[in-house]
């Protein structure tokens, strides 16, 4: 029978704080093998010492504590690896994140201004759509736009009529939450159902350029297109647009995405 461990030397035995060690208790993460009824004094089994350096481990690998107890309470050996690994997958995904953010901030560590570009002026619409709108965070614009257009498409079928499209609002793009207009143009709209509406785009003159490869370094291309509608002073107030040229739809290949962005204008004199 093993010597029961008060909770200072478990804690110098698993490299976990006495505060970690309570909160874990608290929460029926890590219970102790005995709490005395008076005192409250928690001690531990020695038996219990793997478990806690599991729960460190994974706690370092950035694992949420619901992660961690999913882990700690799987049923068997490959439902545990299953959970491990899903947040590894995660983890890489992060880092090839983090990887892309370091590529983009060199370049710009680089640029002195904002580079040049090709600009086009055109007028767009109207044209009819089928859209899906909402109200959220910009940080969370992406991940919803991802299942608009999936949703968008099975409404569309074969009616498609040209690229997918995304209007952001100035407030969106201001103040970090607002507006955003999923869009599909289709020859002919179909009865919208669900949360998918019919709409009529109006009428809009557009200076575009557009930006070749992933999104991590899109900024680049927002500032050498509003650059060029700054000095020409010919910006107005209106959703920028997005046009999804080649997308993950049709490539996994983020090198070969192809985005047009739209900045809305009205053009006083011809293009120069």
């Amino acid at each position: 029978m093993h010597t029961p461990l008060g909770i200072g030397d478990f804690s110098r035995m698993t490299f976990l704080s006495v505060k970690a060690l309570r909160h874990y208790h608290d929460i029926g993460l890590l219970q102790p093998a005995d709490v005395d009824p008076e005192t409250g004094y928690r001690r531990y089994d020695v038996s219990q010492v793997p478990t806690a350096q599991v729960i460190r481990r994974l706690r370092e690998l950035g694992m949420s504590l619901d992660e961690v107890r999913v882990v700690m309470d799987a049923p068997d050996v490959p439902a545990r690896n299953d959970a491990i690994s899903a947040h590894l997958r995660r983890m890489e995904d992060d880092l090839a994140g983090m990887r892309a953010t370091v590529r983009a901030l060199r370049m710009l560590l680089e640029e002195r201004a904002p580079r040049s570009i090709a600009v086009e002026y055109r007028v767009v619409g109207p044209a009819d759509v089928l859209a899906l709108r909402s109200r959220l965070d910009y940080a969370d614009a992406f991940d919803w736009l991802a299942t608009a257009f999936a949703d968008l498409r099975a409404a569309v079928g074969d009616r498609r009529a040209g690229p997918d499209s995304a209007l952001y609002s100035s407030e969106l793009l201001e103040d970090e939450h607002g507006e955003i207009v999923a869009v599909v143009p289709v020859e002919s709209a179909p009865e919208p159902a669900g949360r998918v509406e019919r709409l009529l785009l109006p009428r809009v003159e557009y200076a575009t350029a557009v930006h070749t490869g992933p999104v991590d370094d899109i900024d680049r291309t927002y500032a050498a297109l509003g650059a060029v509608v700054a000095e020409r002073a010919i910006g107005v107030q209106g959703p920028i647009r997005e046009d999804y040229l080649v997308s993950a739809f049709d490539t996994a290949d983020a090198t070969r995405h192809r985005t047009e962005i739209g900045w809305p204008v009205f053009q006083t004199a011809a293009a120069i």
